[in-house]
């Protein structure tokens, strides 16, 4: 399927609070940035989601997240997309709901499945780090100190779901360090800094 990006943004802009909406292009942008990365060392099996359907995922992996749809995330993507005459395929929808495995029974299998698992939380510490700079910039945020806050202090954003992060490295996973996880959605992240108000 293609995809109108606009009308999707449009939906969740209309749909959900403006840190949800941010988290939600923060999440878009980290999973093409780890498709990205994926494709250039050729580590995507054949049956991997389209980038397409990655980006999108990650865009709308959170609408139901807002209104009166609320109190039933993640399951009510497609209401919350029927609302604006929007569908998404099944492979987007699997996707989405490996983002909350535990509320959707959808476990991780593909990459595209533990990208969108592993990097849901971590947008939020990335943006924290970013907020206690004087600049509150992206730009200014080193991947260090995101990694130190992550490792060592885990009353920071205390809401990051480190677990989940940190599995990123298994081999069945991603196989990707967390270093280089982390450095990744931090760099994708930092291309779309005005877009996140950073």
């Amino acid at each position: 399927m293609i995809y109108d990006r606009k009308l999707f943004f449009e939906a969740i802009k209309s749909q959900l609070e403006p840190n949800i909406v941010k988290h939600s292009l923060a999440l878009e942008v980290c999973m093409g940035g780890l498709y990205d990365f994926f494709a250039s060392g050729n580590l995507l099996g054949a049956d991997e989601p389209a980038r397409e359907d990655w980006l999108l995922a990650g865009l709308i992996h959170d609408i139901d997240f807002g209104g009166e749809f609320k109190v039933s995330h993640p399951s009510k993507t497609r209401e919350a997309l029927e609302k604006y005459h929007l569908e998404v395929s099944d492979i987007v929808m699997q996707i989405v709901k490996a983002h909350a495995p535990d509320l959707t029974g959808i476990k991780p299998v593909s990459k595209a499945h533990w990208s969108i698992f592993c990097a849901d939380s971590l947008t939020g510490l990335i943006i924290a780090v970013a907020l206690i700079l004087p600049t509150k910039k992206l730009a200014d945020v080193k991947l260090k100190s995101v990694l130190k806050r992550f490792l060592k202090e885990p009353k920071f954003a205390a809401g990051t779901r480190r677990d989940e992060v940190a599995m990123c490295s298994k081999p069945e996973g991603l196989n990707l360090p967390l270093e280089k996880f982390v450095e990744i959605c931090l760099t994708s992240m930092q291309k779309i800094a005005p877009e996140l108000g950073l």
